[in-house]
């Protein structure tokens, strides 16, 4: 009998969970299963998985093909590694101790890995807090300012209407004395012209 290591699939719409399962594969995904070896949470970030590493391990030496994700799963939590170091025991190429101490080093790297992941995505998280109180912080400024500007009292606005009705006559006073000299500056130049086509006509 063919065996797989795969994933059946639980949960709603939208929010899936999987249970990592050795099936005949012959058997429909979400059918009759031989034994169950795990868990596989995608909601969460890092996603969680939950795995029985010795009955894994087992069912990888005795033959069961896993699936494309299974394999990154089984991968993820070094299970293929250990069958791979098991592997060079076997042929003489390392001793167990050597296997061991691999497995070990690989596992402290791993784990350092995910915690790295975790700092941060939990800096991330506090950074975008931080820039999303600044702004709320800044929009209710905005808000209250708006709000003050708007509850002014109108006496003030009555002066500032006073105080551009007397601005208003000086200006236009300024403005025709600019108009009456204007004109006087024109006329010179065209009288001394007048006066030189004058002397040239004699």
């Amino acid at each position: 009998m063919a065996t797989k290591i795969r994933l059946q699939r639980f949960g709603k719409k939208g929010k899936p969970f999987f249970h990592v399962v050795v099936a005949d594969s012959r058997s429909p995904r979400d059918g009759k299963f031989i034994e169950r070896l795990g868990s596989y949470n995608p909601n969460t970030n890092p996603a969680t998985i939950e795995i029985n590493f010795e009955k894994t391990l087992d069912w990888v030496n005795k033959g069961a093909q896993p699936t494309d994700t299974a394999r990154a799963i089984l991968s993820y939590k070094g299970v293929l590694y250990k069958k791979h170091l098991e592997g060079g025991v076997k042929k003489g190429a390392l001793t167990a101790e050597q296997a061991d101490a691999k497995f070990e080093q690989w596992l402290a790297a791993k784990g350092g890995q995910i915690e790295g992941k975790k700092e941060n995505l939990s800096a991330s998280k506090g950074e975008a807090k931080k820039a999303a109180l600044a702004a709320e912080a800044k929009k209710n400024a905005d808000r209250a300012a708006a709000i003050a500007l708007k509850n002014a009292p109108v006496v003030e606005e009555v002066v500032e209407e006073e105080v551009v009705a007397e601005e208003a006559p000086a200006a236009e006073a300024a403005t025709e004395e600019v108009v009456a000299e204007t004109p006087a500056v024109e006329e010179a130049p065209a009288a001394e012209t007048t006066e030189e086509e004058t002397k040239e006509e004699a």
